[in-house]
């Protein structure tokens, strides 16, 4: 069956968008998303390849899409070809096993989940073995972040922190191990991350200010201990929706960008929407 999604450009007016944190990061444009099916929306990890031509999102029912960017001048406005597949390991009937919320994709295809706080690979249904500090993950405070590095190494964040930052483990083919920490500032908690060009991790944070989502991203070169950290975006309330998948890629040009993608929750009065900025 042809599944149409309709894509209009978002109403973000260029004055907001001068009101972000002057930083480093330049907000270069938004398109909101309508989606002519019953399993959109909920959009929480996100991948962007060929050149900033290619979607891969997942939702956090256990939904994959698959769709092409359309662009004017490099900006994003509007998607084609969108393509649904329900996850195996979705389960309607156990939510707490469906809660699919970051992806990263690195020759396998890889998830990490909220509520039983697991990563698995897809396909396939066995996943990797817990690191005993997943167990005490509950409710929406599990694995929200998932990146591949340059080594095929996994690395997750939890949205729960641990004292004053939140642990960063990286899987070393047997084990979950702690590699660092990200300090825990102003509210923000992680909920997308991705490897960049310059082999840094980009998290991406979001903290709820009454009115509206604030978002933030930080870059962190790992070593022993604290991550070294620096800040490239932190947006006003209200200016993007509830933005929770991160994808860090260099366009022809030589830029760095950062696109990401509005989780809706499944509720009218939130936006899902692609939202994107390049960094000088």
């Amino acid at each position: 069956m042809r599944r149409r999604l309709a894509v209009a450009l978002s109403a973000v007016n260029l004055a907001l968008a001068a009101c972000v944190v002057p930083e480093t990061a330049v907000y270069l444009g938004s398109a909101s998303i309508a989606l002519d099916d019953p399993r959109a929306g909920g959009f929480s990890g996100l991948e962007i390849g060929q050149e900033g031509m290619r979607l891969l999102a997942i939702s956090d029912r256990g939904v994959l899409l698959e769709a092409r960017i359309q662009r004017e001048a490099g900006r994003v406005v509007g998607l084609t070809g969108a393509r649904f597949t329900d996850l195996p390991m979705r389960a309607p009937d156990a939510p707490e096993r469906s809660d699919s919320e970051a992806l990263a994709l690195g020759g396998d295809l890889w998830i990490a989940f909220e509520g039983e706080s697991r990563v698995a690979p897809y396909p396939g249904t066995a996943p990797l073995p817990r690191h005993p500090a997943f167990v005490h993950l509950k409710g929406n405070r599990g694995l929200e972040a998932l990146a591949i590095d340059a080594a095929g190494r996994l690395h997750t964040l939890p949205e729960a922190a641990r004292g004053e930052g939140f642990p960063i483990y990286r899987f070393d083919g047997s084990a979950w191990v702690e590699v660092g920490t990200l300090p825990k500032t102003d509210g923000f908690v992680p909920v997308g991350a991705d490897f960049g060009p310059d082999g840094r991790l980009y998290v991406l944070e979001r903290t709820f200010a009454g009115l509206g989502f604030r978002s933030r991203v930080r870059r962190v070169a790992l070593g022993t201990g604290r991550a070294s950290v620096e800040t490239l975006l932190t947006t006003p309330v209200g200016l993007h929706g509830n933005l929770e998948g991160l994808a860090v890629w260099q366009d022809s040009g030589g830029r760095t960008r950062l696109t990401m993608i509005a989780d809706d929750n499944f509720l009218a009065l939130q936006r899902s929407e692609i939202v994107e900025y390049a960094l000088p």
